[in-house]
């Protein structure tokens, strides 16, 4: 088991869910964005989802898009993943990059597998691939005991749904709304049952991502899940201060622990 399972197991054993924070590397630079992940860490994230930037991010909504772009046009190259993910890890919470496939394949899949790996990362998150397509990720990143989650959405078919959960390790990301990632006044209906069918199909662990927002939105899920995932509120804190890197942070670390409040149960 990587360090990613054993940190939710830990965390289910204590009677709460997980506190799953992502932010894309290298903005508003590589260092900072590192700087950013710890500070994710310190302030009360149990597991960073370290995102790649990539030119053509389907799943990504409008603030994700901006950080991503403007990383992008700063250079950002693949090996920064490894310096994030080596941050991530010396502050005492697992890495797992989330992706999407062509950049690995560009890469180099077993390339970025042996890198990940070196940097102490736990596996990758692939939203564009379906198991029965990944392009030989999942031998490559069973050889190395890296773990591979996959998604799944409302629209998910029992058989779809069975053949995913299978093929996940760590956890299986269950999207809470259709569409793309970013903020909103309410989580959508049918997440609760989702999960449940996601458990019933064979998922190790079930963490939820898409629209959480607020530490009430965090506590409300976190009564189903194991974790809750959050993405654009995060980014957001940055993006709001682009010329005041201190302030961005400060912003990142407050709304990081309303967040840790929510799954906790103290809000």
């Amino acid at each position: 088991m990587t360090a990613l399972g054993d940190r939710l197991d830990q965390i289910k054993a204590e009677g709460r869910s997980a506190l799953i924070g992502y932010l894309p590397v290298g903005y508003p630079s590589v260092e900072v964005s590192v700087r950013a992940m710890q500070a994710m860490v310190e302030a009360g994230v149990d597991v960073v989802e370290v995102g790649l930037p990539y030119s053509d991010p389907v799943m990504d909504g409008a603030t994700i898009q901006h950080a991503a772009e403007a990383a992008l046009e700063r250079g950002v190259r693949v090996a920064d993943v490894f310096a994030a993910v080596r941050g991530v890890v010396e502050a005492g919470a697992p890495a797992v990059v989330m992706s999407y496939w062509n950049p690995i394949l560009q890469y180099g899949p077993e390339r970025f597998a042996d890198d990940l790996l070196a940097a102490g990362g736990s596996g990758v998150i692939l939203p564009d691939i379906t198991p029965d397509s990944g392009a030989g990720w999942a031998e490559v990143a069973a050889g190395r005991e890296l773990d591979t989650v996959h998604l799944v959405a409302l629209t998910t078919t029992p058989e779809r749904m069975h053949l995913t959960c299978k093929a996940s390790s760590g956890f299986v990301y269950a999207a809470a709304l259709m569409g793309v990632t970013g903020e909103r006044s309410v989580i959508g209906g049918g997440v609760e049952e989702l999960v449940e069918r996601a458990r019933e199909a064979g998922a190790p662990r079930v963490c939820v991502g898409l629209g959480v927002t607020t530490g009430q939105h965090a506590a409300q899920v976190a009564r189903y899940a194991d974790g809750v995932i959050v993405g654009s509120a995060l980014v957001r804190c940055l993006v709001e201060s682009p010329d005041d890197v201190e302030a961005g942070l400060d912003a990142l670390r407050a709304k990081t622990q309303e967040l840790a409040a929510g799954v906790r149960g103290l809000v």
